[in-house]
């Protein structure tokens, strides 16, 4: 089959590779019918590429239909459609029960003192092959999918598999008063869809970032936003000014590590990347090389009392934060990757023809799967008005 696969920084082939089989009675294969690239593969395509190897296949964000089954798959059949989370997780161990799914107790990488697996994302998360490709072999198959009715699109359900639950996590954790206001930094896909679950949702909603394709998807959806490329430094002056002096109520930081504005942190990570990789390792799980930048602005821009719900993914173990400001504003601070599953019941009623999230239209590019180096390049650079990419096998 053909696949996308990484081999080295910000070197990513389509190449043919074998075919996934099944390897346990858990195990289902599905055909891909539409497979996203991810704002986190980018930490993979530039920083964390000491965690990778050489013809390791990318892709957390696969949908398709079910072509074989093991014999412990429970429901699953031949032909189902289903949506993949990007999370492996068996659905009956204590942190599943809990809904907890990212914590599953049955795939936790504990080797690296990871939480559950996930598709395509680096020794880190258990070196399981992607959904960048023809095929897929799904472990624990029984609870790791999402059966999706036939007819629509598959634009519809596909970000299920992470950026709706991701960006309905992230509403979910700003713990938003009601008729309360929510900043939200980064406009990239997650960001943007946290806006507007949290437009749809009635609250006010002040969605920042400095590339204008982003903030005009933002405002053609009647959403508030701030060029931060106009306001600089001020930015707390100018949210507080627009929160009768405050601060917003929540803070949805959907940036994570690829902050602008910290040279030396991204001196750091740049350095990182160039070392062997067993230095690189240890300087990732033991020094602080992300750009904070988003978070200290996210603390600066919170009301006294407020929430912060980091989405953005940060990977340094030793990065300085402003504890003293955090413990006397006693700002609330919820994180973690998506519970897929935990929230999917509440996101389908909205997937419907009327589509009040857009997702039909949440594309920016839908390219084939072997245009998938091109499509890691205009996202990475914000070329071409690229926000968010389907590619199809």
């Amino acid at each position: 089959m053909q696949a996308v696969t990484w081999h080295g920084k910000r070197d990513v082939r389509v190449e043919s590779v074998p075919d996934p089989k099944i390897e346990e009675p858990t195990d289902a294969i599905i055909e891909v019918t539409s497979t996203n690239i991810c704002g986190s593969d980018l930490h993979l395509y530039e920083v964390l590429g000491a965690f990778m190897k050489p013809g390791d296949i990318l892709g957390h964000e696969p949908m398709g239909i079910v072509r074989e089954v093991g014999d412990e798959t429970g429901d699953l059949r031949v032909g189902d459609r289903v949506v993949i989370p990007f999370q492996i997780s068996c659905g009956s161990c204590h942190m599943c029960d809990k809904q907890l799914y990212t914590q599953c107790e049955t795939t936790q990488v504990r080797d690296q003192g990871m939480g559950a697996a996930l598709f395509g994302y680096s020794e880190l998360y258990g070196e399981v092959p992607g959904g960048q490709a023809e095929l897929l072999r799904v472990p624990q198959a029984q609870f790791t999918h999402i059966k999706v009715p036939e007819g629509p699109p598959d634009s519809r359900f596909v970000y299920l598999s992470d950026v709706l639950p991701t960006a309905w996590q992230a509403v979910e954790y700003a713990n938003i008063p009601e008729g309360g206001s929510v900043a939200v930094l980064g406009l990239g896909p997650i960001g943007d869809m946290a806006a507007r679950i949290a437009h749809h949702r009635g609250y006010r909603v002040i969605a920042i970032d400095l590339v204008s394709e982003r903030l005009g998807r933002a405002e053609a959806r009647g959403i508030q936003t701030v060029d931060l490329r106009k306001v600089g430094s001020s930015l707390g002056d100018v949210v507080r000014e627009l929160t009768d002096g405050r601060g917003a109520d929540s803070v949805i930081d959907a940036v994570g590590m690829e902050a602008h504005g910290s040279p030396i942190a991204q001196l750091a990570q740049t350095a990182t990347g160039l070392l062997p990789d067993s230095i690189g390792k240890r300087l990732m799980q033991t020094a602080g090389v992300d750009r904070l930048s988003a978070l200290y602005s996210a603390i600066d821009i919170v009301r006294r009392g407020g929430t912060i719900s980091l989405s953005g993914v940060y990977g340094g173990m030793a990065d300085p934060l402003p504890m003293l400001t955090l413990f006397d504003k006693q700002v609330t601070l919820r994180m973690g990757q998506a519970n897929v599953k935990r929230w999917v019941d509440d996101i389908m009623p909205l997937l419907t023809d009327d589509d009040p999230l857009g997702v039909d239209t949440f594309a920016t590019h839908v390219l084939a799967l072997d245009d998938a180096p091109h499509a890691y390049e205009i996202f990475q650079k914000k070329q071409d008005g690229a926000v968010k990419v389907i590619l199809r096998p």
